[in-house]
This record gives structure tokens, C-alpha cells and sequence, in this order.
């Protein structure tokens, strides 16, 4: 990708997989704690949670999520039914890509899953 506007810093990373754990709008929040811990983000704002149950398709009922941080923001995405979950991590501060993965993926209980900075 092109550098697009250079002199404004961002990191962004894209996760995942599929996971191995229930999850609910607690575990979600767990989550979010836990991440923002592990990479030294602040949220400032609680998070925001939704889970659309009856509403479309079946197989894409789960729980879409967000949580602002002073340094911009996560979105998680899962999927209940098929156990999959993708979560992008925005930031206009640096953060350890490694440590990020490793959390997710134990957090999870993750199996397969990608990784992609962009």
C-alpha cells in the first residue's frame, strides 16, 4: 500500500480465526480490558456492544462490537454460530503486533487463524 498521508502515524491490525471459548457481551468486555492492558492502550469510553438476535441471516448472528481508546479504537466482529471471530486494532500509537496476536489467540482459544497489518 501507498504511504497515504505520512506525516499522520496509525497501526492498524487485522485478526482472525476461530475460536474455541462461549462467548458474551461479558467476554467481549473481558476482552477489550485484557488487550488494552497487555498493549498499554487507554480506553475513554465503555465499550459499545450489539448482538442483533432474529435480525438477517442465521449463520451471521453474533456480536458486533467497538471500544474507543484515547489513541483511536477495536472493533470486534463474531460470528456465534460458525465460531469465528475478526477483530481490527486502530491506533494512532505504536503497539507490539506480536503481543497483540498472542493475546487474541489465547484469549480465544484460537486455533486457525491470520494476521495482517495494513
Amino acid at each position: 500500500m501507498k504511504k497515504f498521508a505520512p506525516n499522520i502515524f496509525r497501526q492498524r491490525l487485522l485478526i482472525e480465526g476461530f475460536y474455541k471459548i462461549k462467548i458474551d457481551e461479558e467476554v467481549i468486555k473481558d476482552y477489550f480490558r485484557t488487550i488494552t492492558k497487555a498493549l498499554k492502550l487507554r480506553m475513554y469510553g465503555k465499550p459499545i456492544i450489539f448482538s442483533p438476535s432474529g435480525i438477517g441471516k442465521k449463520e451471521n448472528q453474533g456480536y458486533d462490537a467497538f471500544v474507543p481508546l484515547i489513541d483511536s479504537g477495536i472493533s470486534v466482529y463474531v460470528w456465534s454460530n460458525a465460531k469465528f471471530f475478526s477483530g481490527v486494532i486502530y491506533t494512532c500509537k505504536g503497539f507490539n503486533k506480536k503481543r497483540a496476536i498472542f493475546v487474541t489467540r489465547k484469549f480465544f482459544k484460537i486455533d486457525r487463524m491470520m494476521a495482517k497489518s495494513f
